[in-house]
C-alpha cells in the first residue's frame, strides 16, 4: 500500500505538467485578442503603446517561446501574473480558493448526508411510494443543470420566499472574520462570534444545496442499488438466521460492503464539483476561483486560465489518491499491487 501511495505521489507533477501545456496550448489557439485586457481602448489605435505592451508581457514572442518560458516558470512555482488583476496568479488563486472549498466542501456533505439518508430509506421501503419519489428526486438532481436548478432555486427561496439570502458570502455591511483559514465558517467560530456564523450559513446553504443536488441524486441511486445487492448476499441471510433484527442488517452487515461505491464516485464528484462551482459562483456572485476563471476566460487571461486549470487538476488527482486509499481501507479483501 505505501509503495502504491508514493508512486502515485511521484506521478502527480509530471500529471500536472502536462495538464498545463494542454491548457496553455488551447487557451493560446482560442480566437481573441489578450491585449483588451492589457490596453485600454482608446490607445488600442497607437502601435507603439500596443508594441511596448507585447513586449512587456511576453506576447511578441512565438508560441513556442512563450511556451519554453511559461513552463520554466511554472516548474519553479510561478504561475505568471494575471492579465485582468496585474497580481501573481498564485495569490489570486491562494485568495479566492477558500471560498471555492467552503462551498464544495458544504455541497459535499449536503449531497452525501442526504443521499444516504434517502438510499438508505429507499432500500429499507423499496417499492413503495416513498421509494419512487426518492428515486424521482434522485433523477432530476442528476439531470437538471445547475444552471438552472441554482435560478429556480433563488428565485424561489431569495426573491419570493425571503428565506435566505440571495448572493455573496455574506451581506454587504458586515465585516469578515479575521482570516485564520479563509473558511468564513470556521473562522467565525474560532472567533466566537456565533451571530456571524449564522449569517455565514445562511449564505452558504443555498448555494450549497444546489451544488450538492446533483450529488444527492449520484449518492441515493448508489447506495439504495449497492444495499439490495448487499442484502441478498449469503452474509445477510446468515445474520437473518441468527436473529438480527433488521436494522442490524442493514446497519452493520450490508451498509458498509454497499458504501465502497459511493466512497469510488465521491473521489471523481469532488472533481465534477469543482468544475460545478464555476457556474454556482457566477449564479450567486460567489467570490471564488470559478468567479475568476469565467473573468480569465472573458478576457483571454492565459496565465489565470493555466493557473485554474492546474488547481482543478490538483484538485481531481488528490481526489482520485484518496478514493483509492479509502476503497482499499473500505475493503480489506483488495490488494493494491506494486
Amino acid at each position: 500500500m505505501l509503495r502504491y501511495i508514493i508512486r502515485r505521489i511521484l506521478g502527480v507533477p509530471f500529471l500536472l505538467l502536462g495538464v498545463a501545456s494542454v491548457a496553455f496550448i488551447l487557451s493560446q489557439s482560442t480566437k481573441g485578442d489578450p491585449l483588451s485586457a492589457l490596453v485600454p481602448e482608446r490607445m488600442m489605435n497607437n502601435p507603439e503603446i500596443v508594441a511596448a505592451v507585447e513586449a512587456q508581457w511576453g506576447l511578441d514572442q512565438p508560441l513556442p517561446v512563450r511556451y519554453a518560458i511559461y513552463m520554466k516558470n511554472l516548474v519553479q512555482g510561478d504561475m505568471g501574473t494575471s492579465f485582468n488583476t496585474r497580481r501573481p496568479v498564485a495569490r489570486d488563486i491562494a485568495d479566492r480558493l477558500p471560498a471555492t472549498l467552503e462551498l464544495v466542501f458544504a455541497a459535499m456533505i449536503v449531497g452525501t448526508t442526504l443521499g444516504m439518508g434517502i438510499g438508505l430509506l429507499s432500500a429499507q421501503f423499496r417499492h413503495t411510494i416513498f421509494d419512487n419519489a426518492a428515486r424521482g428526486f434522485a433523477l432530476l438532481g442528476s439531470s437538471l443543470p445547475i444552471f438552472w436548478s441554482g435560478l429556480i432555486m433563488l428565485y424561489v427561496f431569495s426573491v419570493q420566499l425571503k428565506w435566505t439570502p440571495g448572493t455573496g458570502r455574506l451581506d454587504a455591511r458586515t465585516r469578515p472574520p479575521e482570516e485564520v483559514t479563509g473558511f468564513y465558517s470556521i473562522d467565525a467560530v474560532l472567533a466566537g462570534d456565533w451571530a456571524l456564523l449564522l449569517q455565514v450559513l445562511s449564505h452558504l446553504a443555498l448555494p450549497a444545496l444546489v451544488l450538492g443536488w446533483s450529488v444527492i441524486g449520484i449518492v441515493a441511486r448508489l447506495v439504495r442499488s449497492s444495499l439490495l445487492e448487499a442484502l441478498g448476499q449469503d452474509y445477510v441471510r446468515t445474520a437473518r438466521a441468527k436473529g438480527a433484527s433488521e436494522r442490524v442488517v442493514l446497519m452493520n452487515h450490508a451498509l458498509r460492503n454497499a458504501l465502497i461505491p459511493v466512497l469510488t464516485v465521491l473521489g471523481f464528484t469532488f472533481a465534477y464539483l469543482i468544475t460545478g462551482a464555476v457556474l454556482t459562483e457566477a449564479i450567486f456572485s460567489w467570490p471564488g476561483i470559478g468567479s475568476y476563471a469565467v473573468a480569465a476566460a472573458r478576457s483571454l487571461d492565459y496565465p489565470a486560465i493555466g493557473g485554474v486549470t492546474i488547481v482543478g487538476a490538483t484538485a481531481f488527482l488528490l481526489a482520485n489518491l484518496v478514493t483509492d486509499i479509502a476503497y482499499a481501507w473500505a475493503n480489506p479483501r483488495i490488494k493494491v499491487s506494486g
